[in-house]
């Protein structure tokens, strides 16, 4: 078997309701998605969802990659070869991970459909579901109640709001939202790098007894560091998000302790061959993982899902970037009931774009 050819497309879709993090406000989001048709007739879909504050990617750029470097790099390679193409692909495309994301994913799902088999199953097949958080942005204390109210009456039992731009403001919004939804519903709280370890501290002190179950990057990226130094100070699980991008990245954060848990997006380290790897450092240095998402599609949630479902060591899933998005041609790659997310069990990612 043999890739015939591929091709990629833009899909520019608005969130039916924007939000708000520490340092953007997000209206829209751009995929790109990939399809690499073998001579055999079997299809292998992908999707990259590039962010300029993230991947350092642009929609035009990921396009332009998947048609004029991968296109020539791997036509005529047998896709079964997974291992082979992405490390031929690794420095063409080492400053675009989305775009290596989008053609691993590809990859893996024709294998899966070769297989027969649904890709969880044929990467490890630890668990067949995975309860997700779904995210809150900044929004006044009364929205912020209210949303939460929404979300749980909609069955999720697990929030994740942001913040980072007002420690004050932070602490009350959570105390409100506890208050609200009950003992019953975790909340998880991600600063997106927006406080200083002052600031971090201050907001452990101020939401102890909201009984958190993370927090996520509160300090800057470019200081790893400043995240050991709020480690170290808490009694709560500080979480890396945009502190790893990379294998090398993940390796870092382990070997000098410096948090408790790691992020691991696809988007951000390259697809689901980097993300077992990342997984397999985090758990021989005893780090939890969450699987993560940009504001992607559902075929690329899809692609985090079969990831997660794969590893024991993969506790916590926010998986949500796909829910607020208005005509997504993927809708239906991921299945979810009551704050539950399951895969469709077809081969592969398990949904095929139609044409």
């Amino acid at each position: 078997m043999k890739i015939r050819n591929i091709e990629a497309w833009l899909v520019c879709m608005k969130l039916s309701e924007p939000y708000a993090i520490a340092y953007e406000t997000i209206e829209k989001a751009t995929n790109i998605f990939l399809c690499i048709e073998t001579d055999k007739g079997i299809k292998g879909f992908g999707c990259a969802a590039p962010d300029l504050q993230i991947t350092a990617e642009t929609p035009e750029g990921v396009l332009h990659s998947l048609r004029n470097i991968v296109l020539p790099a791997i036509k005529g390679s047998d896709p079964l070869r997974t291992a082979m193409l992405l490390e031929r692909l690794a420095v063409p495309l080492h400053s675009q991970p989305s775009a290596l994301a989008a053609v691993d994913m590809a990859l893996h799902d024709i294998l899966g459909k070769v297989c027969g088999l649904p890709l969880w199953k044929v990467l490890g097949g630890f668990r067949d579901r995975i309860k997700t958080s779904v995210t809150i942005g900044i929004l006044s204390e009364k929205d912020t109640v209210a949303a939460a109210i929404k979300r749980v009456s909609q069955g999720f039992r697990c929030l994740k709001l942001k913040g980072g731009i007002d420690a004050e403001a932070d602490i009350a919004r959570i105390l409100k939202v506890r208050e609200a939804v009950g003992k019953d519903i975790g909340l998880r709280f991600d600063a997106n790098q927006g406080f200083t370890v002052e600031e971090a501290l201050k907001f452990f002190r101020g939401t102890r007894k909201a009984n958190l179950e993370l927090i996520e990057q509160p300090t800057p990226q470019g200081q790893p560091d400043l995240l050991g130094r709020v480690t170290s100070r808490v009694q709560i699980p500080i979480m890396a998000d945009e502190s790893l991008m990379t294998l090398r990245d993940a390796f870092r954060l382990a070997r000098k302790d410096l948090v408790d848990m790691v992020n691991v997006k696809l988007m951000k380290v390259g697809g689901i061959s980097v993300a077992i790897q990342i997984n397999s450092v985090a758990r021989s240095a005893g780090l939890e993982v969450m699987v993560g998402c940009m504001d992607e599609t559902a075929l690329s949630i899809a692609g985090a899902l079969h990831f997660a479902l794969a590893r024991p060591n993969v506790v916590y899933a926010d998986l949500d970037g796909h829910l607020d998005l208005l005509d997504d041609p993927s809708e239906g790659a991921v299945i979810l009931r009551n704050g539950i997310l399951y895969p469709t069990n077809l081969p592969g990612l398990g949904f095929d774009l139609k044409p």
